[in-house]
């Protein structure tokens, strides 16, 4: 069951707190989210000191640390510390999407939208081609928030909101999901009108209720093939799920198509390890013979954030690691 009180989402912040000390390899993925928690439980300056301690050692991702650091002091009375962090970051120039994504909802909550509008596009020039049309799935997200910011400013549509466009796939279109207008019509007398506006705001929320039932990746196990030469080594009951590497390779990817033809979201593949296989068969008081084991295992590497999102972009580098592209490789016919 999801958190649904400021005290559920302490003690999940707790519970994510211990385990962030049970394994240190995993530790900044898992205050993260203990940070989050932190934040939905009002409890924002504890929040901030986790950013703090985060930023104090040497975190994957600075950028995004110090984005999320700003949205939450913003909420909580430090505007000026918050603007000077969101500065920082912008002059930086992430590389990656998440920071950028952070910093324009932010400047778009405190309503700074032509701000939020130039960090977007700003954002979208540096990750992207010009004139792509394939867009890596952490930088969708982007697209569709600038879309938003930029009818709230009432702009011309341009090349990075047509793209928004055809990206949506909901029933609603995206123009009118992000009209402005729509809030007039929550006050409106004409029941068509009302009616109309439930439809919409019914769409939005089956989106969102979908995305929180899948807060992680439904993730697919992945053994290089070091790992799975040792995994068969030791426990050869288990050639039987892996004859060979190439078969292995092949299984996977076609369990990823399989479950995005019948409409799974947020799939993602795990790498798996021996070691720390060995670690969760005897935390499940078990032997890591047995093939069960297997997709919990799985699950549980997804739920400590080391998921990467299926598929990639044709043009970048296979899942796999053969240095070949994703469309040249696994992503091919």
């Amino acid at each position: 069951m999801r958190p649904d009180t400021p005290a559920d989402h302490t003690t999940e912040a707790e519970r994510l707190l211990r385990t962030a000390a049970q394994y240190p390899e995993d530790r900044e993925q898992l205050l993260l989210r203990a940070a989050a928690h932190l934040e939905l439980a009002g409890e924002r300056p504890r929040a901030a000191t986790l950013y703090d301690d985060l930023l104090a050692g040497s975190p994957d991702d600075p950028q995004l640390v110090k984005a999320l650091k700003a949205a939450n002091l913003w909420e909580y009375g430090h505007e000026a510390e918050a603007r000077a962090i969101i500065e920082g970051i912008r002059a930086s120039v992430p590389a990656d999407a998440a920071p950028w994504e952070i910093v324009t909802e932010t400047l778009e909550t405190h309503d700074e939208l032509e701000q939020a509008e130039a960090a977007a596009t700003t954002a979208l020039t540096t990750l992207l081609p010009e004139s792509s049309r394939d867009i890596p799935y952490a930088t969708q997200s982007l697209v569709t928030t600038r879309h938003r910011v930029r009818r709230l400013l009432a702009l011309p549509h341009d090349t990075w909101d047509t793209l928004a466009d055809d990206l949506h796939t909901a029933e609603v279109p995206l123009d009118e999901l992000h009209d402005p207008k729509r809030l007039w019509s929550l006050g409106s007398s004409d029941p068509a009108e009302l009616k109309a506006e439930i439809t919409r705001l019914r769409s939005e929320l089956g989106s969102y209720r979908t995305a929180l039932s899948r807060p992680f990746p439904v993730a697919v196990l992945h053994w290089p093939r070091p790992e799975l030469d040792e995994l068969l080594a030791a426990y050869p009951e288990l050639e039987s799920e892996y004859p060979t590497y190439e078969a292995h390779l092949t299984d996977l990817e076609a369990s990823l198509r399989e479950l995005a033809q019948a409409g799974t979201p947020n799939l993602g593949i795990v790498p798996g390890t021996v070691p720390s296989y060995e670690a969760f068969a005897a935390s499940e008081s078990t032997s890591p013979s047995q093939a069960p084991l297997l997709p919990q295992y799985a699950t549980t590497l997804a739920a400590r954030g080391l998921a990467t999102p299926w598929p990639p972009p044709r043009t970048e580098p296979c899942w796999c690691g053969s240095g070949e592209t994703y469309g040249e490789c696994h992503g091919g016919a």
